[in-house]
């Protein structure tokens, strides 16, 4: 299978946006079978060029390798996904990851998307943005900052980085970078960035750690590591026998994980390990209540921003510079004590900001999931939606003036602007598409 090189690629539908696969136009004859541990993941026949779909760049869904698919089953069999509870991806980018689990967790959970890198940091917000959920913070942060809130997750998910022989089908140049001092050097890594958070779980807590390695040194022996050094206790996932995947023990204490290889699974090679930390480990967080003051609009912004939201859900709002952040009310001191200890890139949803009390809306609240129907909104074919992905001047026919949503297929992608003599395209000018 490594040698043949062929490329399976899969998908994953946002449910808060379509309701299912067959919404997707561009995809349509391209829908191969589900795959087997994550509901809404599909594979595809062959790869398409996801750049031209408007669908794509409106968060409709996400590119994302099967195997790795599997961290919704892990959550399901380990956490009671029911409960509100704080989740942290700690080694978010490019985002997949984080928008599985959004997808995973109800509304009242709080998940916090991690990326200590600068520039992949940028890519999971704006992965994010385009995802449109409102209960999400993302940090760029290393590991060791966590420590300032103990036993504050219910739940950690640690994708780690390593040397990456779980990519060789899918990535010659991996092959090229890997070696045994590479494997070395990303057990110590990983075993660090494990140390770093593990006061941030809470006891009682759960850990999944997963890599994109076959060295046992970076899977197994890291399990081993984990039940030496802190007290913990293994889980053991039920599967199915036709998913192709391998239980493995490690050596020293026979924790269960699981390896995902492509020649039995229809995936690139993965693995993937849970543990339960012992509820007597440490004394439980008291959290305490963040001082949001300074942090407060007015009442007149407060009011100006209410009015751009879904109704049906309670909000609270933070000044950010100029900008307004919606809050979803219930998760407003778990979001300010983050916001307090870490660095952040994006909190809730920006709503824009305000001049003259009156909202200017952003571009992430028309992405999200909360947007109230305010403004008037056209459908656009797939040759108009890609000149406004691409920031090019648009015509539509239309007698409407000011903020105008554009659509397609029901989505938003975006805003613009119509004027008497001219129509102002709004899309982001970081996000356009470049290619022709």
């Amino acid at each position: 299978v490594h040698e043949t090189g062929g490329q399976l690629v899969s998908i994953r539908i946002n449910k808060d946006k379509i309701k299912s696969v067959e919404d997707i136009p561009f995809l349509k004859e391209n829908i191969g079978e589900r795959i087997p541990w994550n509901e809404n993941g599909y594979y595809l026949k062959e790869r398409p060029l996801f750049t031209i779909d408007p669908l794509f760049h409106a968060g409709a869904y996400y590119v994302q390798e099967a195997s790795s698919m599997f961290l919704e089953e892990a959550i399901r069999q380990s956490c009671d996904s029911n409960e509100a509870m704080h989740v942290l991806d700690l080694c978010a980018a490019p985002g997949g990851k984080s928008t599985l689990i959004q997808s995973v967790i109800n509304e009242n959970s709080l998940l916090v998307s991690n990326e200590v890198i600068k520039t992949r940091a940028s890519i999971l917000t704006e992965n994010i943005t385009k995802w449109g959920a409102a209960n999400v913070v993302v940090t760029n942060n290393d590991a060791k900052d966590f420590k300032k809130l103990p036993s504050f997750f219910d739940l950690i998910v640690v994708d780690a980085p390593c040397s990456g022989s779980g990519l060789f089908r899918k990535d010659p140049e991996a092959i090229e970078e890997w070696s045994l001092n590479n494997v070395e050097l990303c057990s110590q890594r990983q075993q660090r960035i494990l140390a770093d958070v593990f006061d941030a779980l809470k006891p009682g807590g759960i850990l999944i750690y997963s890599t994109c390695s076959y060295s046992i040194e970076e899977d197994e022996a890291i399990a081993d590591w984990l039940k030496d050094h802190y007290e913990i206790s293994n889980i053991r996932f039920q599967l199915k026998e036709e998913w192709g995947i391998v239980e493995t023990a490690s050596p020293m204490h026979n924790c269960y994980g699981y390896r995902f290889y492509p020649d039995k699974v229809k995936g690139e090679g993965f693995f993937i390990a849970a543990f339960r930390k012992k509820t007597e480990a440490t004394l439980a967080y008291k959290e305490k209540k963040p001082n949001t003051s300074k942090l407060l609009p007015s009442k007149a912004e407060a009011l100006a921003a209410t009015k751009y939201l879904d109704q049906r859900k309670e909000f609270s709002f933070l000044k950010w510079q100029n900008d307004i952040l919606a809050i979803p009310a219930s998760l407003f001191d778990a979001v300010m004590l983050v916001l307090q200890n870490l660095y952040i890139k994006k909190a809730g949803i920006n709503m824009g900001s305000i001049i003259r009390d009156e909202l200017i809306p952003s571009h992430e609240w028309v992405l999200s999931n909360i947007a109230a129907n305010v403004f008037p909104a056209i459908e656009v074919n797939e040759a108009v939606a890609l000149d406004y992905l691409r920031r090019k001047d648009i015509i539509v026919e239309t007698t409407m003036r000011g903020w105008v949503v554009i659509k397609y297929e029901g989505i938003s992608l975006g805003l613009i602007k119509i004027l008497p003599n001219r129509i102002n395209n709004y899309y982001p000018k970081d996000w356009r598409i470049l290619n022709k």
